[in-house]
């Protein structure tokens, strides 16, 4: 019995000298960030901005993977199954994190296959529509819907996003009739925006923002509650005529679970110092969002909060996965 107690003891001496060699090493190759969502969305936008600043301050490259489908749930899932060695991350936005366990039931992951590594990002909605529509403003927007035999068409970047759970608040909140159309990403949603395919996109700022600027796409108000610097011609939902509706969606980087505390608390530290830095800062501020950092311990709070909190949303509106 002695000898089979000091034989565990060493094991499990052994195998933690392994991860503390392991994170002081940390990282040796390239890393790999994985974008549940098609390109040129903002869960992309935020993965290669932070990208970006990680590789230069690890010293590896840092590469974007994008693996969108199944509303979030492929790149997500992928992750979840990869080693917890620090090289597999994922830039995950809350739509998918916090809504998809209750919309699917099915799936094969579980917010509790990921550790926590740090909040990069907030971002309140913009209700946007096609510049081809005629709504200059949120109250036209809602009239044109309530008249139109057909209602309103909207976007999102898949079945149970939050643009979905946001349409649909929308439509019951506004009271207008309205048909949900499901993407693979923000990138292709933006494109039929602007020809008109689909009257509106209510998303992140980061999304639509330049085509906003270019004048192709109208942003008739935000979701928040207050105007955004970025934006300041933009009203809140509730100055457009819309009181209560509020959306925000948060954007942060999670491992694969058991991945070595070391690593986890290099990596969260790296990005602290890139979420803070003024430079980082303006650029979200640029794109329509706010820099946000969490902590691994305060983000895995902050994850169960939320996740309660839209699970009541979708059963109390009924909302399911088309």
């Amino acid at each position: 019995m002695k000898n089979a107690i000091l034989a565990s003891l060493a094991i499990g001496a052994s195998a933690v000298c392994v991860a503390a060699a392991h994170a002081d090493t940390y990282p040796s190759k390239p890393i790999t960030i994985v974008v549940p969502t098609a390109a040129a969305g903002s869960t992309d936008i935020m993965a290669r901005l932070v990208g970006e600043q990680l590789q230069q301050a690890l010293g590896q490259p840092v590469v974007v993977d994008n693996k969108p489908g199944a509303s979030g749930n492929i790149g997500t899932e992928a992750v979840a199954r990869a080693a917890p060695d620090g090289y597999t991350l994922l830039m995950q936005y809350s739509g998918y994190h916090v809504g998809n366990p209750a919309l699917f039931p099915q799936i094969r992951w579980k917010t509790s296959d990921f550790a926590p590594i740090a909040l990069v990002m907030r971002a309140p909605h913009v209700i946007a529509v096609s510049g081809t529509l005629s709504a200059t403003n949120l109250k036209e927007l809602i009239a044109h819907g309530q008249k139109n035999s057909k209602g309103l068409f909207y976007a999102s970047s898949g079945n149970g996003s939050i643009q979905h759970i946001a349409g649909e608040m929308f439509a019951r909140q506004a009271k207008v009739p309205a048909t949900h159309v499901p993407y693979k990403g923000a990138g292709p949603v933006v494109v039929d925006l602007i020809s008109g395919q689909v009257d509106m996109f209510i998303t992140t700022p980061p999304s639509v923002i330049g085509q906003v600027q270019a004048g192709k796409i109208k942003a008739l108000a935000y979701a928040g509650a207050k105007r955004h610097p970025s934006m300041p011609n933009v009203p809140t939902a509730a100055e457009a005529g819309l009181p209560g509706y509020e959306v925000e969606s948060w954007f942060a980087l999670f491992a694969p679970a058991k991945t070595p505390p070391a690593v986890v608390a290099r990596l969260t530290a790296q990005i602290k110092s890139i979420v803070e830095s003024e430079a980082y800062k303006k650029k979200v501020e640029d794109q329509g969002a706010f820099a946000a950092y969490m902590d691994p311990p305060t983000l895995a709070k902050f994850v169960d909060q939320e996740t309660a909190m839209w699970s009541k949303v979708i059963k109390d509106g009924n909302i399911k996965a088309d």
